[in-house]
């Protein structure tokens, strides 16, 4: 295996489960990836905000416990993102509040994207910052990814400069073949979409494959399709084979899914 040094920035969270669950865990799309890389054997680096509170520390600790760099990681004044989510006696989940918290508004230092252009790849995770890194980094020559699914607000949805685009369609085939047009169309080289339950999906102008989902027994989905990312980004960019990769990123996936939150962790309480 080629090891490689790449980055994930922008979110993470605490996801808080109200009680009667009452229980926590640590997340968000960037730190999940840079994790699920590092637990994969590459160089991984997170590049983001935490607060000087409890959650902050926990975040970093559980960090540089996976072997992920946070050497870059900044400490903000205010308090660490988290969301509070509410378990339905059915299993379901309802997310009542998302507080981005210092997460909002990070921008990294001069010195962060200096670091940031010597990566082999940058997966950037949730970030307000209206695509400037994005395209300071495209302009760098950097191959970058992101997960457009994570970013609800147009205004940070850009496609120009990215590598690889990922994307969610949910089962639909004409919105699965959409979304793919949507990001070729758009520049980047290749198109990532997830299914669901019908797997994925990878496609150039020249090229495309799928895959299907590997059954596991479901233990909890949370971070599975960060999961896949960080399996996708693995096996892609060391063998550049669209079939190779999207297995590897279901089987991190299915990972994913047999334990408690993005990655292995100890719950802890509210």
């Amino acid at each position: 295996m080629k090891k490689l040094r790449i980055a994930a920035v922008g979110d993470n969270c605490i996801d808080k489960f109200l009680p009667p669950v009452g229980q926590a865990l640590i997340g968000g799309n960037a730190v999940n990836v840079a994790v699920q890389l590092a637990r994969l054997g590459h160089d991984s680096y997170y590049f983001g905000a935490v607060g000087p509170d409890a959650d902050g520390r926990r975040t970093r600790d559980a960090l540089a416990q996976n072997g992920v760099s946070v050497t870059h990681m900044q400490e903000r004044p205010g308090k660490t993102a988290h969301t509070d989510i509410e378990v339905l006696p059915s299993g379901e989940r309802i997310f009542l509040l998302e507080d981005f918290g210092v997460c909002a508004g990070y921008r990294p230092s001069d010195d962060d994207v200096a670091a940031l252009k010597t990566m082999d790849h940058v997966h950037i995770g949730w970030l307000d910052d209206g695509g400037a890194l994005r395209r300071t980094l495209a302009d760098a020559g950097v191959s970058l990814s992101q997960d457009i699914s994570v970013n609800a607000d147009p205004a940070n949805l850009g496609l120009d400069g990215l590598t690889i685009a990922f994307g969610s369609a949910g089962e639909d085939d004409a919105a699965t073949a959409a979304l793919i047009e949507r990001f070729l169309a758009a520049g980047v080289r290749l198109a990532v979409v997830t299914r669901g339950a019908r797997g994925s999906v990878a496609a150039t102008p020249e090229a495309r494959a799928e895959t299907g989902i590997r059954g596991v027994d479901v233990v909890d989905t949370t971070g599975a399709g960060d999961s896949f990312i960080a399996g996708f980004l693995s096996a892609y960019l060391q063998s550049g084979s669209l079939q190779a990769s999207l297995d590897a990123g279901r089987d991190q996936a299915a990972l994913a899914c047999a334990h408690v939150g993005g990655f292995p962790q100890d719950p802890f309480a509210l």
